[in-house]
């Protein structure tokens, strides 16, 4: 598939966005107000996240970022809260769905963030509320590839340094030697964003030593 100058793999992100707004559909309202796998977030405020990518600024950017004191993960917190607060989720759906192959990425983000973003906000909000929804592999590789050494996920590579990580449904293998971890690579996808959630479907003589060190990555919020 070839990539755009801005958003790589931008059928895909479209095809991603576009299938979970069909899901965000059949929710009530209580689902809305479910914590999702983000620290500060509910369902609905992941969604007011989601509709950001085809209009965030480099300028609102800042502007949020001072307003956290510098904390861009508190910057996005308080964005998309206020934006819940704004608007309903039928309202962001919508605006979601007429967006969804847009080929525009927030500032100072790289052409697989999009695709990463969306791929992991899927699970944040799929999960809690109890539905097991599969990642497509072919798909889920090239995010993780990107997130295991993008020092903005928290730089998996060197935190799971020493262990072997193999995806059990995909051509995906990090590490010659030490005690293995294995599963699903939507799974080790979640395990490298810093989501305890994708632990649940792991392997391995290495887990253990993983759940340790996932904590190093200190990142579930964007």
């Amino acid at each position: 598939m070839t990539t755009s100058p801005r958003v790589a793999r931008l059928a895909d992100v479209a095809a991603e966005r576009l299938d979970l707004c069909d899901f965000l559909e059949t929710l009530d309202d209580r689902d809305w107000q479910v914590r999702s796998l983000c620290a500060e977030w509910t369902v609905h405020d992941v969604l007011a996240h989601l509709t950001l990518s085809h209009r965030q600024t480099l300028r609102a950017t800042l502007a949020h970022a001072v307003l956290a004191r510098g904390s861009f993960d508190a910057a996005e917190a308080m964005w998309a809260q206020e934006i819940a607060a704004e608007k309903t989720p039928v309202e962001l759906i919508a605006l979601l769905r007429s967006t969804a192959a847009v080929d525009h990425r927030v500032p100072l983000s790289g052409p697989l963030d999009p695709l990463t973003d969306v791929l992991v906000h899927w699970q944040d909000i799929a999960r809690p509320l109890g539905h097991r929804r599969e990642m497509q592999p072919d798909r889920v590789r090239p995010a993780l590839e990107h997130v295991w050494t993008s020092g903005f996920y928290g730089r998996a590579a060197r935190v799971f340094a020493g262990l072997r990580v193999v995806a059990t449904d995909a051509d995906w293998t990090n590490g010659d030697g030490g005690p293995e971890v294995r599963g699903p690579i939507g799974d080790l996808l979640l395990l490298a964003t810093g989501r305890p959630a994708g632990l649940d479907a792991l392997v391995g003589p290495g887990l253990r030593d993983a759940i340790t060190r996932m904590r190093g990555l200190g990142r579930t919020t964007v």
